[in-house]
């Protein structure tokens, strides 16, 4: 785990106990490095996708599916 605190993705709460903090995603930047996403290990199963990310995905998945010429 890498020095310095950390904001919990699911209650935005600060992880005081470093053996609490688990690494639950990494996230790009346009420019620059990206960042990790932090969460409290009770809650680590709790943290949803980005909801924006899904529905660009979701969005191309269907884009892919109509337009996919015949064989």
């Amino acid at each position: 785990m890498t020095a310095g605190t950390h904001v919990c993705r699911y209650c935005d709460e600060l992880i005081t106990e470093p053996g609490d903090a688990v690494r639950v995603a990494y996230e790009e930047a346009n420019t620059g490095p990206g960042r990790e996403v932090w969460a409290h290990r009770d809650h680590a199963d709790l943290v949803e996708p980005d909801p924006v990310a899904m529905r660009i995905l979701a969005r191309v998945l269907i884009h892919r599916a109509l337009n996919t010429p015949d064989e």
